[in-house]
């Protein structure tokens, strides 16, 4: 355990030292920030580094084998509406407790003045990533080519797109974005793999990932949808 979190603590310090550095030096000469400010700063980075690491140790000993354990089982159990109830409600909550969604939504609620619900939009989001994620262990057990449901899926965003409000059709795709985050990714990785790792001819590789670009477009339709319906 103690090599993982050296592993996830060097992986976190290689990643954010670079940005670290670079916000410091515009403090320093260019914005001439105070020694309070900048101490502050740093004990943010600290603080950051040693979350980030405690997480990945998480994801890698915890989150990454339960998810693949869960998707494993799944299969096994041979249930379709199972294999899809289950599926949806872990990853509907997931998306509900992922950070970067709740950090959208707020910021959405701030600059609107209220006008957009944020509850509205967190539960689109929550749907479209529970829906598409569904569609993707169905393409699994199915066998169905990957291709052909991205390029239904865009279809449908583009030509959703000519009717969405403008405001809501630039938060959709923003939407998209944030759900790649660091509670859903392992999590819908995980699954994936797990599914297609104990069908018969499937494979972990090719049929496992895809995932994640495919779960993104859920939340951009859910908030076209929402823009369309409250319009």
């Amino acid at each position: 355990m103690r090599e993982i979190f050296k592993d996830a603590l060097k992986e976190v310090v290689q990643s954010i030292v670079p940005i670290s550095l670079v916000v410091l030096l515009i403090q320093l000469f260019l914005i001439g920030s105070p020694a309070d400010k900048i101490a502050t700063f740093l004990l943010s980075v600290v603080m950051v580094a040693l979350g980030f690491s405690f997480f990945l140790m998480g994801v890698k000993i915890g989150m990454l084998p339960m998810g693949e354990a869960i998707g494993g089982e799944l299969a096994q159990r041979g249930s379709i509406i199972f294999l899809v109830v289950v599926t949806f409600m872990i990853t509907f909550l997931a998306t509900v407790a992922e950070p970067d969604v709740r950090v959208l939504t707020s910021t959405i609620t701030a600059v609107s003045g209220d006008l957009i619900s944020r509850s509205a939009l967190i539960i689109s989001i929550a749907l479209g990533v529970g829906i598409f994620v569904v569609l993707s262990m169905l393409r699994i057990v199915y066998n169905v080519p990957i291709q052909y449901l991205y390029a239904a899926s865009y279809l449908l965003v583009i030509v959703l797109s000519f009717f969405t409000p403008p405001d809501y059709l630039a938060i959709s795709f923003d939407s998209g974005g944030v759900t790649t985050g660091p509670m859903t990714v392992p999590l819908i990785l995980a699954l994936g793999t797990g599914v297609a790792s104990v069908m018969a001819g499937r494979s972990a590789l090719s049929d496992g990932f895809g995932l994640i670009g495919f779960a993104s477009i859920g939340p951009i339709l859910g908030v076209m949808l929402l823009g369309v319906f409250l319009s």
